[in-house]
């Protein structure tokens, strides 16, 4: 009797939970799962952007989409190929520039004896919350050929450039041309001489700009962690004779692992789709050196109307978004420690030696 009243309430239970978050899935299937069914209906169909995209006249096309922008050998690879280039580097720059600025910021206000941390805090912070318009405008103002910017560099000898239509790789130092062996092979159509040169003058301009306004964003993520640690591993590890490096990168840092991973995939989510600064800023200029996926798929759907083309370049994005985040998952996932490493811990050697 007790066995089927409890499975009597347990019953009840769960047809309680699903009534309590029918809402909740109701509206998630038709604002997220439906929209994702229906473009990746688009991007393996012909369809035009007019009428129904389920209508007769809209036809299957396979991987015709993909094909085009992956492999097309045309300017829609070109563009793709140029696209991932500056959104590489843009990534490579700016996710760890942001993580290592947050998370120095975070262990500077965290300190007790700083006067004023609530002040610093706010500081810090309010570039997160302002309008990406709105800072987006204020940094082409700054970085104008008669900007502030260059008026310091001024002030120091330097003649700045012209930073938002400058169109040279800031790895190629000036130079136009490599050599043959860089040039002849190419990766989507970008020559491989242009896929190691870096971002344009304008796209490390956005780089600085994600790092400015997305640090306050992570710090606080980090400020949250920090204030959560004990301090008995740290005291422990002071009376063991570790300088204070030491114990940052062997006992804080350790235990601010999954804060770490949640900056690191926010910061690649938000950096693979880049798109406001683009849209506000630059439209893709000078010569498509600020042009990135998101703004290509953009102007793909709205600009060129190649919906298929544009939904294949967001589901590649999609993908490319879910390899990186895997991949630095792997690299921050917890190992086993070794047996060198086991005796360092419980047998420290005396004044913090490794």
């Amino acid at each position: 009797m007790m066995t089927r009243t409890g499975r009597g309430i347990a019953r009840g239970q769960v047809a309680a939970g699903w009534l309590f978050t029918a809402p909740a899935l109701v509206v998630l299937g038709l604002f997220l799962l439906v929209p994702i069914i229906m473009a990746a209906w688009v991007s393996v169909s012909d369809w035009t952007g007019r009428g129904s995209p389920f209508s007769s006249g809209v036809h299957f096309v396979g991987a015709a989409n993909y094909g085009q922008v992956l492999a097309g050998g045309g300017l829609a690879e070109r563009d793709f190929g140029t696209a991932m280039k500056n959104n590489f580097w843009y990534v490579i720059l700016v996710v760890p520039l942001q993580t290592i600025v947050a998370l120095f910021l975070a262990v500077m206000v965290n300190r007790r004896l700083l006067r004023g941390r609530g002040f610093f805090r706010t500081a810090y912070y309010f570039p997160s919350v302002t309008s990406s318009v709105a800072i987006t405008v204020l940094w082409l103002f700054l970085f104008t050929q008669s900007g502030a910017v260059n008026a310091v560099l001024a002030w120091f000898g330097a003649k700045g450039p012209n930073w938002f239509n400058d169109a040279d790789s800031i790895f190629h130092f000036g130079a136009q041309t490599g050599p043959a062996f860089l040039t002849q092979p190419t990766i989507l159509g970008v020559s491989l001489w242009d896929w190691l040169g870096g971002p344009s003058v304008a796209m490390s301009a956005f780089v600085l700009l994600a790092v400015f306004t997305t640090g306050g964003t992570f710090m606080l993520l980090f400020l949250a962690a920090l204030q959560n640690l004990s301090d008995d591993v740290e005291e422990a590890a002071m009376v063991d004779g570790a300088n204070s490096v030491q114990r940052f990168f062997r006992v804080t840092l350790p235990q601010l692992r999954p804060t770490l991973f949640t900056v690191i995939t926010l910061g690649l989510i938000g950096c693979w789709q880049v798109f406001d600064q683009i849209y506000t800023g630059t439209k893709g200029g000078p010569s498509k050196t600020t042009l990135t996926p998101a703004y290509l798929s953009y102007t793909a759907a709205f600009g060129d109307q190649e919906w298929g083309q544009a939904a294949a370049i967001a589901f590649i994005l999609f993908a490319i978004i879910i390899v990186f985040t895997l991949i630095q998952r792997w690299a921050l996932a917890e190992r086993a420690v070794s047996k060198r490493r086991m005796r360092w811990i419980t047998d420290p050697p005396k004044g913090g030696a490794r």
